[in-house]
């Protein structure tokens, strides 16, 4: 027993010091391949980033101001009757074009009939008196001049005759009375337009208080359009608005899906709301498709000025990040770099470059989201309709270069106040 101990004890000794071997081999071969595969890799072994590219060219590109506006008849006129009475007919009918002056209602007018027969005769009676005031006059003056008669019977008979012609110019100013209520019973359309709905009928009892009238009549041809821009963008509207410019508008439906009118600026409000830091405009149309209707909400594009030979790129080419706004421009050698622009304004489609880029220089358009500044790039070659242009899945470009870390630029759209371009 003594004697096989010490070489039991030397068998565990030698099977200790293996396994601390093979440990400490293992360590230093994961800590070996955790090297090899997370050392920085060299710039010459990054593929190359296939992307899409366009060359910016120079064009026109206008400047336009997109608001939501309401489309305000120039007059809408609630017909009241003028007196009181019967109505006795209603000669129009409900949605009808009318014209100026057309019979629309009769009140019935008998009883102004009967007061203007009554204020006749008593014309005739006074126009009778006045006449034997004159010439008891006459007679007067004859007999006064002869010193016949007293001086106070011939100033009696002059300031009676000034009586009996003061009765029959109030007689006439009766019948006068009486004529333009005969008028007000016959009852005409106050403008062009077109009536609405119908609001009493025949054989009601309608006065002067009558809130609801007797019919609306809205004017259709022409009409206009109210709308507001932001306070920012007045100046160069008044610049131009001022300089005797006729600025155009073009005005939408509320989905931005069909053109409805096009017409002009022709009023300014004089105050802006403080509320909304807004300015009110106004804009006239022929309308005579009668395509915008009264009080109707829709999309007003003002055309405020247009840049001629400006630098324009695909919109996609535009990015925003901490750079600013700025374009990957395609160099020489395969490689893009990240170029600061100053952007003026859009269509949506194309966006115009102020600064910073000149036309004929190549930008990428898609497959931003992966490139950095000195990126190699492969240009991706046309692929058949409806395939990617890369030909690789689109990515979402919702990501940056590392330096920049923005988003791609959207366009403007419709947004209530915002500038950009029609195509």
């Amino acid at each position: 027993m003594s004697a096989d101990t010490p070489r039991t004890a030397g068998h565990s000794r030698s099977t200790r010091g293996l396994w601390i071997t093979v440990v400490v081999v293992a360590a230093v071969i994961a800590l070996v391949l955790f090297h090899l595969f997370n050392r920085p890799k060299a710039r010459t072994g990054v593929p190359s980033q296939v992307v899409s590219v366009a060359t910016a060219t120079p064009g026109d590109m206008p400047q336009i101001i997109n608001s939501l506006g309401t489309v305000t008849p120039l007059a809408t006129v609630t017909v009241l009757p003028q007196l009181s009475g019967y109505l006795t007919e209603v000669a129009y009918q409900e949605g009808q074009d009318v014209k100026k002056g057309q019979f629309l209602a009769q009140i019935d007018p008998r009883q102004y009939q009967i007061s203007k027969q009554q204020a006749e005769a008593q014309l005739a009676k006074d126009q009778a008196t006045l006449d034997q005031a004159r010439t008891d006059l006459g007679r007067y003056t004859q007999l006064y001049q002869k010193k016949s008669i007293a001086e106070q019977t011939y100033m009696d008979q002059k300031f009676l005759v000034q009586q009996s012609a003061a009765a029959v110019k109030s007689d006439q100013a009766s019948i006068a009375q009486f004529d333009l209520d005969l008028a007000y019973c016959h009852i005409t359309a106050p403008v062009d337009g077109k009536v609405g709905l119908r609001l009493v009928d025949p054989g009601n009892y309608v006065t002067p208080s009558s809130s609801t009238g007797i019919v609306v009549i809205t004017t259709m041809k022409p009409t206009t359009v109210q709308f507001t821009i932001p306070q920012n963008s007045l100046g160069k509207v008044l610049e131009r608005f001022n300089a005797g410019a006729k600025l155009s508008v073009t005005v939408l439906n509320s989905d931005n899906t069909k053109q409805l009118a096009i017409g002009s600026l022709y009023a300014i409000s004089n105050q802006m709301a403080t509320s909304t830091g807004t300015v009110t405009l106004r804009a006239t149309f022929p309308n005579d498709d009668e395509q915008l209707y009264p009080n109707e909400f829709v999309n007003a594009q003002l055309l405020v000025n247009t840049l001629h030979n400006a630098v324009l790129v695909p919109t996609p080419a535009v990015q925003t990040g901490a750079p600013g706004d700025y374009v990957f421009l395609v160099n020489g050698d395969d490689t893009v770099s990240v170029h600061k622009v100053t952007l003026g304004p859009s269509d949506g489609k194309f966006t115009a470059i102020l600064a910073g880029l000149a036309a004929g220089q190549t930008v990428v358009t898609d497959g931003t989201d992966r490139l950095s500044d000195g990126a190699k790039i492969r240009i991706a070659k046309p692929g058949p309709a409806g395939s990617s242009s890369t030909g690789e899945p689109a990515s979402p470009s919702s990501s940056s270069p590392s330096h920049g870390g923005g988003k791609r630029r959207r366009s403007s759209g419709s947004n209530a106040g915002s500038t950009s371009s029609a195509s």
